[in-house]
């Protein structure tokens, strides 16, 4: 359902886009027009070229680089995927840096002298280490929606670049242009309400990457009185939100997503309220992944509660474990694998009948609804919950920051693991990706700098006193 909303949603922004950039384009009296076919065929691309050169050399005023520039994003937009992908290859070829004129550069440099020289020798190389393909995308942000035409442009890239190093030169390139433009510093938090446009509401809808949203009811429950919804935006896409967190004013921490998303709940009293739980958070644009503002959205928000909400007194998740199960199944794979412990192995082998714990454990899982059987629940719950409280505190990446990628955002952030709950996301993901364990992600506004600090610093991962001693029998922490 998301994907055919996706998909929808998408087609109708490129049509709007292609009139737009169109009605640029037409009204111009240059007269080479550039036309071409849809797959863009090998006679169409010393065209290309000689225009994506025009552009470059922007003869005429502004007026004339940025018709030129709109007739160029039109022919884009008109071309199907091959065709797209030929005109990036194009684009990344024909106006990459020059190697002769870089060692030139370089040589002029390392024989420059006196301090007037050396800065002009430094600037020359600066100038020259720039791909003229750089200032061609560049002019894109002067169209109407031009920035999001080009976040949207590296989204196709990226999964392009893996077995194409020509086009991985030019998405590198996009995203370092992408980085400067949207520095934190540059965005604006709003609270989004159900008096938003339509068009915004759409929006949320398309994009919630984490509990789908099924309905206008659906939404509109999600934005009640009792509920909040933050998202950042960039003043060059003033209405497409980056990145929204959803959420919930309650009391106590919550311990079960389905309740928070039930829409036959009772609505909450915000006076009451004493915890904000934020239950979900999308990245809303795939052509900015790796460009790092979301780390202080969670800080900002938390800000913003605290200072209109007095009587919120914790700020905490309720978040999915991704990548756990994965984990546990190459842990279970390994005939070394010793860490489900003896009382544990033992109630669930008996109950298998399997020869080993391990063995125990995954047939116990792969049975049909295992979580609606009381006695595998029950077997299930203490070693999976133990497991889990390993795999988040211990797996680190290569660079040694948590292997779990939602743990890693928020430890990030300046978080703590705080408590695992069972059987908190029975949905078909939550089970897929965690056997329907969760965990809350608690932010102490006294102490997320400091908690932040020790993460970067390397220091062991900061865990409340229940999570600690689920740990105890692993290592003394």
């Amino acid at each position: 359902m998301t994907e055919i909303k996706q998909s929808s949603f998408w087609d109708r922004a490129v049509r709007n886009l292609r009139s737009a950039w169109n009605k640029i384009a037409s009204d111009t009296d240059i007269s080479s027009k550039i036309t071409i076919s849809p797959n863009l065929d090998d006679d169409d691309l010393i065209q290309l070229i000689d225009h994506m050169q025009a552009c470059l050399e922007a003869k005429g005023g502004e007026v004339s680089a940025r018709k030129r520039a709109a007739e160029l994003g039109h022919a884009y937009l008109s071309l199907t995927e091959y065709g797209r992908r030929k005109f990036l290859t194009t684009l990344a070829t024909e106006f990459s840096t020059d190697k002769r004129l870089i060692n030139d550069a370089i040589q002029g440099l390392l024989q420059s002298e006196g301090a007037d020289n050396l800065f002009l020798a430094k600037q020359n190389l600066r100038s020259i280490l720039e791909a003229p393909r750089v200032k061609l995308l560049t002019q894109f942000n002067g169209l109407p929606d031009g920035v999001k035409f080009l976040v949207d442009m590296r989204k196709e890239l990226i999964p392009w670049t893996k077995d194409d190093i020509v086009l991985k030169s030019l998405e590198a390139d996009l995203k370092t242009l992408l980085s400067s433009w949207f520095d934190v510093g540059f965005l604006e938090l709003k609270q989004i309400t159900w008096n938003a446009s339509a068009s915004l509401l759409e929006k949320l809808i398309a994009y919630e990457a984490v509990h789908e949203i099924k309905s206008w009811d659906d939404l509109k429950n999600r934005l009640a009185s009792d509920r909040r919804c933050f998202a950042y935006f960039h003043p060059r896409m003033p209405n497409e939100p980056l990145i929204f967190v959803w959420v919930a004013l309650v009391e106590g921490i919550a311990d079960n997503v389905h309740f928070l998303l039930d829409p036959d709940a009772p609505l909450g009293n915000t006076e009451k309220a004493n915890a904000a739980i934020f239950y979900s958070i999308s990245n809303a644009q795939a052509g900015l992944t790796g460009i790092n503002f979301g780390n202080f959205l969670i800080k900002r928000v938390v800000d913003s509660l605290s200072r209109d909400l007095s009587n919120i007194e914790n700020f905490a998740t309720l978040s999915p474990v991704p990548g756990f199960n994965r984990w546990l199944d190459r842990c279970l794979d390994n005939e070394t694998f010793d860490l489900i412990l003896p009382k544990h192995g033992e109630i669930l082998m008996s109950i298998s009948k399997a020869a080993s714990p391990s063995a125990a454990l995954r047939d116990l899982l792969s049975r049909h609804k295992w979580y609606l059987d009381d006695l595998i629940s029950n077997a299930l719950k203490e070693p999976l919950i133990q497991l889990c409280a390993y795999y988040l505190f211990y797996e680190k990446r290569d660079r040694g920051t948590a292997a779990d990628s939602v743990a890693h955002f928020h430890l990030n952030n300046g978080a703590r693991l705080e408590r695992l709950n069972w059987l908190a996301d029975l949905s078909a993901r939550g089970l897929k990706q965690s056997s329907g364990i969760m965990i809350n992600y608690l932010y102490d506004l006294k102490t997320i700098d400091s908690n932040h600090e020790s993460y970067r610093g390397g220091e062991p991962i900061i865990a409340s006193v229940e999570v600690r001693n689920l740990l105890k029998t692993y290592a003394v922490i």
